[in-house]
């Protein structure tokens, strides 16, 4: 999913992102693809956490929330530091 439209778009493939990283934490093991894995779930959800914040200040602010775009993951974590 690139971008997704509507709010509810972005909740279902975010409840998606969290209910496969439950699974994998639920492992007794994780190889080295399920931890390279959680790091790529980590990184999309912080991109879905983000779009939805963009989406409701854009709302908040009077204007269109379809004018919110995906960051690149870089970005995002460039603002957590």
């Amino acid at each position: 999913m690139s971008n997704p439209s509507n709010d509810g778009a972005a909740m279902s493939h975010i409840k998606a992102l969290t209910e496969r990283e439950q699974e994998l934490y639920g492992k007794e093991n994780l190889s080295d693809n399920d931890v390279k894995e959680l790091h790529k779930i980590k990184l999309e959800l912080d991109q879905y956490w983000d779009l939805l914040h963009q989406r409701q200040g854009l709302r908040d602010a009077g204007k269109n929330p379809d004018q919110a775009e995906m960051r690149s993951s870089d970005m995002i974590e460039n603002y957590e530091e």
